[in-house]
């Protein structure tokens, strides 16, 4: 009688341990639903995320443009003139072999625009002494949105 009680409970204590293993963890359709609920949430943060993202871009290439004006400005008070078209804003960083250049006015060579693509320069400029701009996500000329041109002179 000793033995069968011993095994009887040896077999509850088995049973209960196969049962409280078999309910750890989650059902097919549980996780399916945690899925769709993430999937939902994306679908609708996603969108407003990556308008922001245009945004910070535009922001971005704005600063930066301000930035290369007034570095531009620094090398004028040293040099006497602007860089021409054939220098560009590479003189800001590469001594052109100008005597007066006291550079390099940029710790880094000239940052690409948001979109990876070179700042456009011009000296003289259509809008004022020189232009600095950017024609924004779609390299091309006007434009709206993340399209927008991005100039020195607005």
């Amino acid at each position: 009688m000793i033995k069968s009680d011993c095994l009887n409970e040896m077999e509850l204590k088995f049973s209960r341990n196969i049962n409280f293993f078999s309910e750890k963890g989650f059902s097919l359709i549980e996780l399916l639903i945690v899925m769709v609920i993430l999937g939902l949430i994306a679908g609708l943060v996603g969108p407003q995320m990556f308008g922001k993202l245009g945004t910070a871009r535009k922001g971005t290439a704005k600063a930066q443009i301000e930035m290369l004006m007034t570095t531009l400005d620094a090398y004028r008070l040293d040099v006497g003139d602007y860089p021409d078209n054939n220098q560009g804003l590479d003189a800001l960083f590469t001594d052109p072999g100008i005597e007066k250049w006291d550079g390099p006015y940029l710790k880094k060579e000239v940052p690409l625009d948001p979109w990876d693509k070179p700042y456009n320069y011009s000296n003289p400029g259509e809008h004022g002494e020189i232009d600095i701009y950017s024609y924004g996500k779609d390299n091309q000329p006007g434009g709206e949105g993340e399209d927008e041109d991005i100039v020195s002179w607005q």
